[in-house]
């Protein structure tokens, strides 16, 4: 069975109306990103960015997959399919994927502020000052911030190693590590990258722009991925 690995990132949640994690005016809701996005601004106030989180496990709650996220998932039915989100929200759950690797993270899980091998799924969407883990420190979103390690990427790495094919989706490239994953494809494996802001991609000889959002052109690679690879 052939594997398809994609790297998904703010653009394709942007299509379910989740607000991508930076604007134009470099703000995050109308948030500097040092205040709610890095263990400084934890550390300075951490009412603010509990509030933060709780406001945007909210609109994620609301939010429902779209036609991207489910093309993705529909995948499934003929290949070996690995998703590699920047994400924190669980859209690609909800439509049905199964293998999913959060580089940044989950929106859903809350975690010790002390010992971040201490990670407890969500009941309620909201964390409070106050809520302890199980050791008597005070839990904090399960979020990978600025400046800390990125847990999964070893194993990001090895899966794009492994790829017959990479879809790029809705993000900028601009965030690393996650952005390098893009170096570690086989050279023999076909990149599309599927976003209207065509991100720069270092040239190689298989690789396919499709400026269109994710709800148009996840569908259509799909459908290009069934019958480059002998699928259907």
């Amino acid at each position: 069975m052939k594997k398809i690995v994609a790297l998904t990132g703010a653009g394709i949640s942007a299509e379910s109306g989740l607000a991508t994690f930076r604007g134009s005016d470099g703000l995050w809701e109308g948030h500097r990103i040092e205040d709610v996005a890095t263990p400084e601004g934890w550390a300075k106030d951490p009412v603010l960015v509990l509030d933060f989180y709780n406001q945007r496990r909210a609109a994620a709650r609301a939010a429902q997959p779209n036609a991207g996220h489910r093309a993705l998932a529909e995948l499934e039915d003929q290949f070996e399919v690995v998703i590699i989100t920047q994400n924190v929200d669980d859209l690609h759950e909800r439509a049905g994927s199964t293998t999913v690797l959060h580089l940044h993270g989950k929106l859903f899980e809350s975690r010790s502020s002390r010992h971040e091998e201490l990670v407890y799924p969500m009941h309620s969407d909201r964390i409070e000052l106050g809520e302890m883990c199980e050791r008597g420190h005070q839990l904090r979103p399960n979020i990978v911030w600025f400046g800390e390690a990125v847990p999964m990427m070893d194993r990001a790495m090895a899966e794009v190693a492994t790829a017959d094919a990479l879809l790029v989706v809705g993000t900028s490239l601009q965030v690393y590590p996650a952005a390098g994953l893009v170096e570690y494809v086989p050279r023999t494996a076909p990149i599309y990258i599927i976003d209207p802001g065509r991100p720069p991609v270092s040239a190689r000889a298989r690789q396919h722009f499709i400026t269109e959002p994710a709800t148009i052109g996840v569908p259509q690679v799909a459908q290009e991925l069934r019958q480059e690879l002998g699928q259907r």
